[in-house]
């Protein structure tokens, strides 16, 4: 697929132009609306996660913006993971709040305190399928039978997973955002961001987005487009690279813990086997030093196959720490009510030599003698 690298295209009459405005008829007006390389990203993307159509975005939080504020309005109530990513955190508390969008954080691996979170208010239910950063993962065909009980939406962040190990559509969810500038992208060298499903949804998040301006370029399409294509293959070695990594850790000195869904210790292990494809069980992990804050900050500066930098996904290896980083609005506290520390390190393994991430790790993990 070529790059459509234009801002604007002739029309015939004032007519068509202003049906193509409106998304009446197929076609391209303007590259804020639509692009030739936008359409072929996007019905790849819809075909992978079983959607009638996708929206594709200048980045995740621009298409998190799009769905909300299509779904939403002064008065509604959003649902949130307690340990979600830090842009929501942020959207909802300093965008929605101000707006009277009240949102509420729970625990969404506790199906009664989601149960109780749900009020006669409550129009929007946000799930994430393997959380950022504790990994934790949601029940999300059990929370999306009882959401819709409650006449709910369940949208479904599914970053970590990507639609090679799951499609929350098929669990029952009605929307699938991605962050493209993760796994999908895969090489650090982009910002997108994309919505999926039924196109009685995505429609409006489209408006939402053309309106404020939160499309992709055509160039950052492309480079998607070239993510997708080795996206199998690259999720095969995340998967099995964390894995080894994870063993290692586990029994590693200095490491209080390892949360990462693909090991038998992880609280959803079992849920995770099932509703992640093939085995896999992705490329990220949480990890918990024993040190605390200050052996957190150490890590980073310790390792030397892995790159201390913000992201995740790409096919080197990145490590950050949230409690500095993507969580730094939440206080000590906050951080305990998400499952983090402030010794928690995210770690997003790459595609590098898994012996070499093992001894770049374990050495890191090392406490001060």
């Amino acid at each position: 697929m070529p790059i459509y690298q234009t801002s604007t295209f002739e029309v015939e009459d004032a007519t068509e132009l202003a049906e193509l405005l409106e998304f009446a008829r197929p076609g391209h007006s303007y590259t804020r609306y639509s692009n030739p390389t936008h359409a072929a990203l996007e019905d790849a993307l819809a075909e992978l996660e079983g959607g009638d159509a996708a929206l594709a975005t200048a980045s995740g939080m621009a298409a998190m913006h799009a769905v909300v504020l299509s779904i939403l309005e002064a008065g509604d109530e959003i649902v949130i993971p307690r340990a979600v990513y830090g842009g929501m955190v942020g959207l909802a508390s300093t965008v929605l709040d101000r707006f009277g969008i009240v949102h509420h954080a729970v625990d969404t691996t506790d199906y009664d305190a989601v149960a109780a979170a749900l009020g006669p208010r409550t129009r929007l239910l946000w799930l994430e399928t393997i959380s950022n950063p504790t990994t934790a993962v949601a029940d999300i065909a059990a929370l999306a039978n009882l959401a819709h009980e409650r006449g709910v939406l369940v949208v479904v962040d599914s970053t970590f997973a990507t639609p090679a190990l799951a499609t929350p559509l098929a669990l029952g969810a009605d929307l699938v955002v991605h962050s493209m500038t993760k796994y999908i992208g895969g090489h650090s060298d982009l910002m997108g961001g994309a919505v999926v499903g039924p196109s009685a949804l995505v429609g409006p998040a489209r408006h939402v987005a053309a309106t404020v301006g939160g499309n992709a370029s055509p160039f950052e399409a492309f480079l998607a487009l070239r993510g997708l294509k080795t996206l199998a293959l690259r999720m095969e070695r995340h998967s099995s690279n964390a894995l080894a990594v994870a063993r290692a850790l586990e029994v590693a000195p200095g490491v209080a813990a390892v949360r990462y869904p693909g090991l038998p210790s992880h609280p959803q292990h079992e849920l995770a086997s099932r509703m992640l494809a093939g085995g896999m069980a992705g490329g990220m992990l949480a990890l918990e030093l024993e040190g605390g804050r200050s052996h957190g900050e150490r890590f980073l500066g310790r390792v030397r196959v892995a790159v201390h930098a913000t992201s995740l996904g790409s096919v080197e290896s990145l490590v950050s720490h949230p409690a500095s980083s993507s969580h730094r609005q939440l206080s000590d506290e906050g951080l305990a009510a998400a499952g983090m520390s402030p010794g928690t390190v995210r770690v997003s393994i790459g595609l590098e030599d898994a012996a070499d991430l093992i001894d770049d790790f374990v050495a890191a993990a090392r406490p001060e003698s």
